[in-house]
């Protein structure tokens, strides 16, 4: 994944629309169109492999529109602008986190010693146990 490369398709390809916020603010909120919406198709994406294409698309396949587009709001500030820089952030991080392939489990072994532990540990609890049923009780 080349990160520039997914940035700047982001930045290009990426449609923007502006409307008003709701929630606290007073007479700004109903002034001002701060709220962000950010959509973009992730078939115009650029910077990714066909794997991580279709990783990305499995992944957030509850979040892409019927048009095939992945949508993000921003209305958590005042600022129409701030707004807009942290959709476009939270864009990029989401497509990042879903494009990057997992790494390949490698199987392990415990140790020896780990498993004369481990046993030992089970010896251990098995003589406590045993311990308390041979008590007889005599009043």
């Amino acid at each position: 994944m080349n990160a520039n490369l997914l940035k700047q398709s982001i930045l290009n390809f990426a449609s923007v629309t502006f409307s008003r916020s709701g929630g606290p603010g007073g007479q700004n909120v109903n002034k001002v169109n701060t709220k962000v919406t950010l959509k973009m198709r992730l078939d115009d994406l650029t910077g990714l492999s066909e794997a991580e294409l279709e990783r990305t698309k499995l992944l957030l396949e509850n979040r892409i529109s019927n048009d095939g587009e992945i949508v993000i709001t921003s209305d958590e500030e005042r600022s129409q602008r701030i707004n807009l820089e942290r959709a476009y952030v939270r864009m990029e991080a989401l497509i990042a986190a879903a494009a990057k392939l997992p790494k390949r489990r490698r199987p392990t072994k415990p140790s020896k010693a780990a498993k004369e532990k481990r046993l030992q540990a089970k010896k251990r609890q098995s003589l406590k146990k045993a311990e308390r049923a041979n008590v007889s009780r005599e009043t």
